[in-house]
């Protein structure tokens, strides 16, 4: 099954999704994720500039988890 590239506004959707779900305002998972309130905005609006190392960190307070899978070995450093 082939996977698609999640969009940066389909992250933040994730993250408020999860959030309301969990009972937690804004603040209360800035703090929780060590984060700036203003960061929880700007993800949850999907800003496509957010630090990697913050959105992970907002991502673990909220439970969730994140897999990056590498593209296949071509076929020419196989035979090597």
């Amino acid at each position: 099954m082939a996977r698609r590239a999640l969009t940066t506004a389909e992250i933040g959707d994730i993250v408020r999704s999860t959030r309301k779900a969990a009972g937690l305002r804004q603040d209360e998972l800035a703090g929780a994720a060590g984060v700036g309130l203003r960061f929880i905005v700007d993800l949850e609006a999907g800003k496509p500039t957010a630090q990697m190392g913050k959105a992970l960190q907002v991502l673990t307070a909220l439970g969730c988890s994140l897999e990056i899978t590498p593209p296949p070995e071509p076929k020419e450093a196989r035979k090597a």
